[in-house]
């Protein structure tokens, strides 16, 4: 496992950036107000969560949000009914495996880090 730097794990920069294209995305994608208010809000907050995990790298619960809202994102184009509208629903399914991929991936990561805290308290 990689140690956890100064810059945080690449996996947090990606929820970041993931969060901040979805969030951006109805500036170029042919979307509905539903769902431009679904990936905005969405968007928003799967962004949060990565700065909240570049913020305390030890928050196990900032993955499990990563990955939470990257299910919610992936499901939006059919629950929110926006399939029709290509490119917003192909964002939505890219932006939400992405961020469940990395949520997984770095989970790991902060639950040592997490048992590492614990133990110096």
């Amino acid at each position: 496992m990689a140690e956890v730097t100064s810059g945080g794990r690449w996996q947090d920069w990606a929820a970041v950036v993931i969060g901040a294209v979805a969030a951006l995305s109805p500036l170029w994608t042919d979307t509905s107000h539903r769902s431009a208010w679904t990936m905005v809000i969405l968007g928003v907050l799967l962004a949060l969560t990565g700065l909240w995990s570049l913020a305390q790298p030890a928050s196990v619960g900032s993955e499990y949000s990563h990955m939470f809202l990257g299910a919610v994102l992936f499901l939006a184009p059919w629950v929110m009914n926006y399939t029709g509208h290509t490119g917003a629903a192909w964002t939505s399914w890219i932006g939400g495996l992405l961020a469940v991929l990395s949520g997984l991936i770095a989970l790991p990561e902060a639950n040592t880090a997490h048992r590492i805290v614990g133990h110096r308290s």
